[in-house]
């Protein structure tokens, strides 16, 4: 921004100390009249003269010829005490609604963060063109509410613009409604199409063995059981294994299991001819059918119902499905990868989840870390999402937001129990309520939804299992010892020594072994 001359003048009414700044584009029938023509229509100029002075500062939003704007700044200033300021403001196209937008909410940040967020704005509509001042009448009625100024050619002075409140009440909102969809569609933790594995944001050790594993077991034609927390990113990596393996040009299609109603199970996975049941007006081919030679990614495998269960044993050891109401088999060629936030062996064990389906879908068992465990990944990510979220804003005109260092330690204090999925919706909600360009630690800790607890309820049902079939000591004792160490680098923050001390461990190196060696034993 460049200073023509600068004179702030603060006007106090009571104990009230405020500053009161008009903001306008800088339009070329302004600078036609500055430069000697004095038939041009320059509502600006005229009502810079008629009341200018009013103002502590005049900011004029430049995308013309900066000698020319200058020149402008000197006769609209000349014989008057006006602070007038240029705002450097270039448009590819002075009709562009987006690009205007942005820049005009530069500028009004730009005077936020000098005079702070109590400054009285106004903004002059009819300087520019008709976007420019439809832009600073969406602005001055919704983000920033504002006085709004034009020049009347009728009555020859400049009036304050009262938008009817039925306009405002109905006009502005369907806008904004815009926003909260785009908000809403923005489902960043959903796998793109394109997932792969070069595009899987990390930095640690445990997530860089992860993905090896998954490149290797990706060309091969067998079952993966994705096992972590819910939100940690499983589907996207069911992409990535799909889209390095030779069935990349056949279908991927997702299942939630958890949301199949269960009478309705049987016809969603394998079909149903016309007629099968009541209602059955027409057939329909199913998930197996829908995903032929490619990949069916069942999503919370674990809470199926057990007589689903059983009958996806023959189309993962035979190939073969009968559609409900058929008599006869159809061949499928489909590849199977599985998902659960839970644990399936413990559900064995309980009599929740076949042991023969288990086998079968374990072939290859690979365990996502939380994202509490991924030290060094939090930036990274959380960068990613903001300019995903960011990107995604553009499409209505809102301006990008950044993460200041205050704001990225509290988001590196929190312990993230629901993940990458609640990462990216508190950065949501950090930027829905604050009005900012750069988010704050408090933006952060206000749109942080308070924690469960990890590690307590998880030990009360290790230590209340019933004894009998499938009970282990060995392994009831690996998993008490994994909850404590869990809550260790919780406390600490991912800090391993500052752990192993508070479990009375000889070295950081040594619970870096036993991380490992349960690592092994979970299969990750």
């Amino acid at each position: 921004m460049l200073t023509i001359s600068w004179l702030v003048i603060l006007v106090t009414l009571g104990n009230v100390r405020y500053v009161k700044v008009l903001l306008s584009w800088l339009g070329k029938d302004e600078l036609r009249r500055s430069g000697g023509d004095t038939n041009a229509a320059a509502p600006l100029a005229d009502a810079l003269a008629e009341r200018g002075e009013t103002f502590d500062e005049i900011v004029l939003l430049n995308n013309q010829l900066e000698e020319a704007a200058q020149q402008y700044a000197v006769y609209v200033g000349a014989g008057s005490t006006l602070s007038l300021s240029l705002f450097d403001a270039p448009l590819k196209s002075p009709v562009d609604y987006g690009e205007i937008h942005r820049r005009a909410v530069e500028a009004v940040e730009s005077v936020r963060k000098r005079y702070g967020a109590g400054v009285q704005l106004a903004f002059f509509l009819n300087s520019g063109t008709a976007p420019m001042g439809s832009v600073w009448l969406l602005l001055g009625k919704s983000r920033y509410p504002a006085e709004l100024l034009a020049w009347s050619n009728f009555h020859k002075c400049s009036e304050i613009v009262d938008v009817p409140f039925e306009i405002s009440a109905e006009f502005i909102p369907a806008l904004l409604q815009r926003t909260d969809a785009v908000l809403r569609e923005s489902n960043l933790e959903r796998a793109p199409p394109d997932a792969a594995f070069s595009s899987i944001i990390h930095q640690c050790g445990g997530m860089r063995d992860l993905l090896e594993r998954a490149k290797r077991v990706s060309i091969h034609n067998v079952p993966v059981l994705l096992e972590g927390e819910s939100g940690t990113g499983k589907e996207i990596l069911a992409r990535a294994i799909h889209n390095a393996s030779p069935r990349r040009n056949r279908p991927f299609l997702a299942v939630n299991c958890g949301a199949i109603p269960e009478h309705l199970a049987e016809s969603e996975f394998f079909g149903h001819v016309k007629g099968a049941f009541t209602g059955s007006t027409e057939s329909r081919s199913g998930h197996f059918r829908e995903a032929q030679g490619g990949t069916l990614f069942l999503d919370e495998i674990g809470e199926l119902p057990l007589p689903m269960q059983v009958k996806l044993l023959r189309p993962l050891q035979e190939g073969q499905m009968v559609p409900v109401g058929a008599s006869k088999t159809i061949d499928v060629d489909v590849r199977i990868i599985a998902a659960t936030h839970r644990s399936l062996v413990d559900d064995v064990a309980a009599g929740r989840f076949r042991e023969d389906l288990f086998y079968r879908l374990a072939v290859a068992v690979l365990k996502v870390p939380a994202l509490r465990e991924r030290e060094g990944d939090l930036t990274p990510l959380a960068e990613h999402l903001l300019k995903a979220i960011n990107d995604g804003n553009a499409r209505v005109e809102l301006s990008p937001r950044s993460l200041s260092p205050g704001a990225m330690n509290a988001l590196l204090g929190h312990n993230w129990p629901g993940n990458v999925r609640e990462l990216a919706n508190t950065l949501r909600r950090a930027i829905v309520w604050s009005t900012s360009s750069a988010l704050e630690a408090e933006d952060i800790e206000g749109a942080l939804l308070p924690s469960r607890g990890t590690g307590t309820s998880r030990l009360d049902e290790v230590l209340d299992r019933p004894l009998g079939a499938g009970f282990r000591l060995d392994d009831v004792l690996e998993e008490v010892q994994q909850v404590y160490v869990k809550k260790a680098l919780e406390v600490t923050k991912g800090k391993k020594r500052e752990a192993a001390r508070l479990l009375g461990l000889k070295s950081h190196q040594v619970l870096t072994n036993r991380m490992k060696r349960a690592g092994k034993r979970d299969g990750a």
